[in-house]
């Protein structure tokens, strides 16, 4: 039998858990998918917005996989320093595929970064996703303005959901506590800002447009501002998605406010600089105005303008982090690879593999895993025939047990499920996430207990 360990319980590692098992080259193969966090899923359950439902629905694809007899889920499990070594995973599987993702954000680098009231948007996600390592919780406390540093995805998402009205984000799995403060938060202003023109933006144009039917609020942009942008006058040749996101920006720049008592401002063109302090947090953000250079990028003018921000939170890409015992890329923030098989000095490394961000970068879309996944899987099976020549243990988790390893398995998971369940039932609304570590292992003792 082949036993491969899988690090990583988000798509990538699901994608690569199906296609070891959905394969007909090596007929005996186990996979045991460990994940730092007792819940599954990664970045479907802690990265996708609460309101995006279809989305999240994709849960229920990847489940069918960890559900597979040939699968174990094995939560709670900590790879690297303070768990189980890299070297160690090698001596208790012939495989080890290493799907863990891009796990910190960029930074922007300018003076006031640190100032109370700024944060990543990473942040800002894991709070009302409930994502059990969120310790912060005063996002909107107090604040009037936001300023949203970034025009791509996460950067709407993070937009809509400071837009978003109680009676909407009730029906979702946000958090009690992240709910209660949306609902009380006193934002009416938030600008979406990005240093290129709206024909390079990189939100897909379904998302955008979702912001144009949030009830209450409206989307106020300046047709000046986007003219800015050759292509926003022609758009003719541009790609079909940044065309129509041409045409939205088109659309509401001809409807103009409509009175509504919150406004999102999509700004393009302005590069930030500083964010300035008032009575001992942010209180602003300065931006120098930028404009085409003819190659793709934009220059400074020298031209400045403050934005006034009790809230900025920046959206400006992930970057993935080393993890003790893998070689690590620090230019590319990925673990260097040939067709998913690890390098270590330029060599292939017998055993190790890596998909998802980890192997590629941040980029694309859940969908872009699958093929990834299926690179990486493909060249661990051509290896398939050295690596069970190996002498691993009949069963990887009693020899993870007997060194004290207790991970959290799909019943305990299952355990977790109820206890949101019943937890929404509660308050009188569907599935709440359960907010916290303690929670989340508490629920899940009760499947042994």
């Amino acid at each position: 039998m082949l036993h491969v360990a899988v690090v990583g319980s988000g798509p990538s590692g699901v994608y690569s858990a199906q296609g070891l098992v959905q394969q007909s080259q090596v007929p005996d193969v186990q996979v045991d998918v460990l994940d730092r966090l007792p819940c599954p899923y990664g970045l479907v359950r802690y990265g996708v917005a609460p309101d995006h439902e279809k989305i999240k629905s994709l849960q229920n694809n990847l489940r069918a996989v960890l559900e597979d007899e040939r699968v174990r889920f094995l939560g709670g499990v900590q790879v690297g320093p303070g768990g189980v070594p890299v070297a160690r995973l090698r001596e208790l599987y012939h495989a080890v595929v290493y799907c863990v993702g891009a796990a910190t954000d960029r930074h922007l680098g300018v003076p006031g970064e640190e100032l109370p009231g700024s944060w990543s948007a990473t942040e800002f996600v894991s709070w009302y996703s409930a994502h059990p390592d969120s310790v912060a919780d005063a996002f909107v406390l107090g604040a009037r303005s936001a300023v949203v540093l970034g025009v791509g995805n996460v950067a709407v998402d993070v937009t809509r959901m400071l837009a978003r009205g109680a009676a909407e984000l009730s029906p979702t799995d946000m958090p009690q506590s992240a709910l209660n403060a949306l609902a009380a938060s006193r934002v009416t202003e938030i600008s979406m800002v990005g240093r290129r023109g709206p024909s390079q933006a990189r939100f897909t144009t379904k998302e955008l447009r979702e912001l144009g039917a949030l009830p209450d609020t409206d989307v106020v942009v300046d047709p000046e501002e986007l003219a800015l942008d050759p292509a926003y006058l022609d758009p003719s040749d541009l790609p079909a998605a940044q065309r129509r996101n041409v045409e939205v920006m088109r659309g509401w720049a001809a409807a103009g406010p409509q009175g509504r008592p919150r406004r999102i401002r999509p700004r393009f063109f302005l590069r930030p600089v500083e964010l300035l302090a008032d009575g001992g947090r942010v209180g602003a953000v300065r931006f120098e105005r930028t404009v085409p250079d003819g190659q793709g990028g934009v220059t400074g003018t020298g031209q400045y303008e403050d934005i006034e921000a009790q809230l900025v939170l920046r959206s400006v890409g992930y970057r993935g982090v080393p993890l003790e015992g893998l070689p690590f890329d620090a230019d590319r923030a990925t673990v260097p690879h040939l067709a998913g098989r690890v390098l270590r000095d330029g060599a292939v490394s017998p055993g190790e593999y890596v998909a998802g961000w980890i192997k590629r970068g941040p980029t694309g879309v859940i969908g872009t895993n699958r093929p990834c996944a299926k690179e990486t899987v493909t060249s661990l099976l051509e290896d398939a025939p050295v690596l069970v020549r190996r002498d691993v243990p009949e069963d990887p988790l009693a020899a993870l047990r007997a060194q004290g390893v207790h991970p959290v398995e799909w019943t305990g998971w299952q355990a977790i499920e109820r206890a949101e369940a019943a937890l929404g039932a509660s308050l009188g609304r569907g599935v709440v996430k359960l907010p916290d570590w303690e929670a989340l292992l508490t629920a899940a003792r009760t499947a042994t207990s």
